[in-house]
Parts: structure tokens; sequence; C-alpha cells
């Protein structure tokens, strides 16, 4: 496993924005994936999709790197932000946007609160 954490850390530290989901994000496999990277693509934050249905080791190691027990996962900058319902509070409320561009991720589109 610690193989597994040290690519994720590595695939977090080199991208801004990192979806662990299942599929890709030009073709999600579940429908809470498919939900965030419709989000991400709204606001227009570029994502870096990691396929965890192609990598056991990542798909276990990255659930057990944020202590959370489901997929998809999401992180900015480094930092957890969390599964598809928080995503989806974040993204209605404005949150989401906010944690994005005080990130120094440039984002397309702005979200309406």
């Amino acid at each position: 496993m610690a193989n597994a954490r040290e690519r994720i850390e590595k695939l977090i530290a080199d991208h801004p924005v990192v979806l662990f989901m299942k599929g890709t994000p030009q073709f999600p496999q579940c429908g809470f994936s498919g939900q965030v990277v419709q989000i991400l693509d709204f606001l227009g934050a570029p994502v870096h999709g990691v396929n965890v249905l192609e990598d056991s080791d990542i798909r276990e190691g990255v659930k057990a790197f944020a202590n959370w027990p489901t997929i998809p996962q999401l992180y900015v900058k480094g930092e957890f932000i969390g599964g598809a319902d928080i995503t989806r509070e974040m993204f209605q409320s404005g949150e989401l946007a906010t944690v994005l561009t005080d990130a120094g991720v440039e984002l397309k589109a702005k979200a309406k609160a």
C-alpha cells in the first residue's frame, strides 16, 4: 500500500485538481463520478481524472489515504475536499468556486450562488 500512497501523493502534488473516480472525465462509469465531473466542467476547472477501476491499489489506497470510504474523491491543491455529496453542496452554495479560486485554480465560469 505504501507504493499506492506514494503514487496518490504524487498525483495530488502534480495536479491542482484531481478527481479519483470510476471511469474518466470523458466517460464516467458511475453517476456520482459523473455529477462531480459535470460540476467541474460547469465551473471550467481543469481536472485530472484518475480511473480507480483500472488500479485496485489506488482504489483501496485512496480510501485509506483520505480516511473516506467512497469514490469519487476530489482534491484541490493537495487538500481533500470530499465526495459527490459534499462537492455538490459546495457547488450549490458557491463555496466550491471560492475554494478553487482561492487555491489559484483558474476557472472559465463562475457559479451562481
